[in-house]
Parts: C-alpha cells; sequence; structure tokens
C-alpha cells in the first residue's frame, strides 16, 4: 500500500495541475477543514501551542467529538515542501505500529497544509528529559531503558518490516514523543525516504539535524538504514547522560557528547557519564546500554548494527565484543555554514564508506 502511494506521490504534479499542489488522490486519510481545527486549537491561539520548530508549530487542539490532538500547522515559509508534506502523510497513514505516533487525519486546504496526530501527554523527550527546568521530568532507569527499547523497536520495524523499508532520516530527541506512561513514538516523517527491497543505499541531499548527522550522510549524501542506527545511537547518549548532544561541550577541547563518552570509555570511566539525576540503576545493564549506543554511532556504516541486532544487544544478556569497537564518527559543522568534515581521529575509519 505504501508503494503505491508512493507512486502517486511521485506523480502528483500532473499535466496542467499548478507546481506545488497535491493530488487529490493521494490523501487517503480523514481530511478535516481549516475551519474545524481553527476551532479546535482556539483560532490558533499561542496558549495552545506545544511545540515548533523549521516546519511550523504544533498546537494542542480539541476536536468537536473530544478527542484530544496534536495539528501540526505548516508555516507558509516552511522548509519542508510539497513532497515532503504528502511523504509525511503516506507513511504515517499506512503504518501501524505502538512505538510509532499514529495520523488521524490532515487539512489540504488553499495554502493551508496541516496534519492532526494523536495527543501525547508528555511532549517530546527534548522537552521532558533535557529541555527547560520548567518542563523537565526527572525519568528514572527502568523509564530510560523503555524508552530506548521502544524506540528502538519501532525503528526496527520501519527499517525491517514496513514494506518498502523506510529510512527516517531525523532521528532526535524532539520527534521522540512520550504517552502518558512515558512510553515512546516516533514522530515527524516529513524527512523519510522510501528503500524497496532492492535497494542498499541512495545518494540524496542531506537533511537532518547537525548533532544527530551520521558522517557518511553527511559528506557524501549516501543514506542507508545505519544512518538512523547512527543517529539512534546518539540518542541513547543523551537519554542516559542527560545531556543534549546538541548543547553541551565537554573539556577545553569542546567534546561533543559521542566524544566524551568515547574518552571516557577509553580510560575506562564510562559510567561516567550517567546523569548525576539518576541514583539508582543496574551498573551491568547501564553499562550495556552504553557500549551498545558506542556500536550503534561507529565511523564506518558497516560496523554499525543493524536496528534489529541492537533491539537484541537492549533486550537480551548477550556478550558484546568490546574489542571489535572502533571509534565513533564525528561530523562538525562548519560556522561559516558550509559543510563540515569528520574530526581527524575518525575519518581514516570512514574512508571505508
Amino acid at each position: 500500500m505504501i508503494c503505491n502511494c508512493f507512486g502517486a506521490l511521485n506523480c502528483c504534479k500532473g499535466k496542467g495541475e499548478p507546481a506545488g499542489q497535491p493530488h487529490e488522490q493521494v490523501i487517503a486519510t480523514t481530511r478535516f477543514s481549516y475551519n474545524s481545527l481553527r476551532s479546535a486549537t482556539g483560532d490558533f491561539h499561542p496558549s495552545s501551542k506545544i511545540g515548533g520548530g523549521g516546519y511550523g508549530v504544533v498546537y494542542r487542539g480539541v476536536l468537536r467529538n473530544g478527542t484530544q490532538v496534536a495539528i501540526k500547522s505548516l508555516s507558509v515559509q516552511s522548509k519542508q515542501g510539497t513532497r515532503e508534506f504528502m511523504t509525511e502523510i503516506d507513511m504515517i497513514s499506512n503504518i501501524r505500529h505502538p512505538n510509532l505516533v499514529e495520523l488521524i487525519g490532515c487539512c489540504v486546504e488553499d495554502s493551508h497544509r496541516i496534519l492532526v496526530y494523536e495527543f501525547l501527554e508528555n511532549n517530546s523527550l527534548a522537552s521532558t528529559l533535557l529541555g527547560s527546568k520548567r518542563k523537565y521530568v526527572a525519568l528514572d532507569w527502568p523509564k530510560r531503558a523503555a524508552i530506548c527499547l521502544g524506540t528502538a523497536s519501532g525503528l526496527g520495524f520501519l527499517h525491517e518490516e514496513a514494506k518498502p523499508n523506510i529510512v527516517h532520516r531525523d532521528i532526535k530527541a524532539s520527534n521522540i514523543l512520550l504517552d502518558e506512561n512515558f512510553s515512546p513514538k516516533i514522530g515527524d516523517f516529513g524527512l523519510a525516504k522510501l528503500f524497496p527491497d532492492n535497494v542498499t543505499h541512495v545518494s540524496t541531499r542531506v537533511a537532518g539535524t547537525v548533532g544527530y548527522l551520521a558522517p557518511e550522510y553527511a559528506l557524501l549524501g549516501q543514506l542507508t538504514k545505519k544512518a538512523d542506527v547512527y543517529s539512534f545511537g546518539i540518542v541513547m547518549l543523551e537519554i542516559i547522560s542527560g545531556t543534549s548532544s546538541s548543547k553541551a561541550a565537554f573539556e577545553e577541547n569542546l567534546l561533543v557528547l559521542v566524544e566524551w563518552a568515547w574518552k571516557l570509555k577509553a580510560e575506562n570511566r564510562l559510567l561516567e557519564i550517567v546523569d548525576p539525576e539518576l541514583t539508582e540503576y543496574d551498573e551491568n545493564e547501564v553499562y550495556r546500554f552504553l557500549v551498545v549506543a558506542l556500536f550503534c554511532t561507529q565511523a564506518a556504516a558497516q560496523h554499525r548494527p543493524t536496528m534489529k541486532q541492537v533491539l537484541e544487544m537492549l533486550s537480551k544478556e548477550v556478550h558484546l565484543n568490546e574489542k571489535a569497537l572502533t571509534e565513533p564518527g564525528i561530523y562538525r559543522w562548519h560556522s561559516s555554514g558550509k559543510r563540515g568534515s569528520l574530526d581527524e581521529t575518525s575519518s581514516s575509519q570512514a574512508q571505508g564508506l
């Protein structure tokens, strides 16, 4: 079903159609009128705002039947074009998994492009764990471990079970949403790519978030499932350390989070990265999760495990061959806005990508 929708997506600009107008047949989900969504959000009142980013603003709303929803209104100046918008609709409306956000419907009316999602009570991982003290929620180790496992399960489903397979391309803390029980659900499929069974990689424009980008993808535009694996490894380090990979810097050399983890591992001090707010946890289990995160962030994509393997490594007491672990890939973005480079300690390992 996804394949058929994707075919329609590629052909959505028919003869005589204005550029950027979505094709009517592509949308196979509940349609909402713009006025009904205005009513649901109090005319998109600022007090209803629960999030936002480069693509627009997310509001909390209540439908006429009383259902609470999250309403993602894309700005007119949004970086997300028609293709990305239609991709997000197709992706999420045709797949179901406990760890993927459910799309309830959409609005495509005049210049308005709006997505209506299930409402998740605890917002995003970025807001709950890594955000301001005002929104911070103390998460114990069992909850953090469950978030790692649930996210891995959802991502594994996209990579292995969805047909065709899906690469998300933007796995990060702000796209991991949490329900009332702090169970994780992966959201925001605007950048996702479909991978037919006979395709191992695609070359594409680089999209995503600095701090989570796999180096081979950021530098070469070569996208594989292992780019998501790298991003997931970064998210795991954030969950365990309680530190944002895009904000924190360590020591005088301003090491990024994954560099800091690698340094501590080399000095047999890896558990020092654990969030000070975590006072009770199984040291062996936390250590294993950290090592898995480092396996996910290795410089050479072929050295990284698949998400199925990651889930097994996290779920079972399997032996982890730490001697096979190689240095992480570090991508640096130049302040000039130009593409950066791998750091010198990891560049040699990335040559085989």
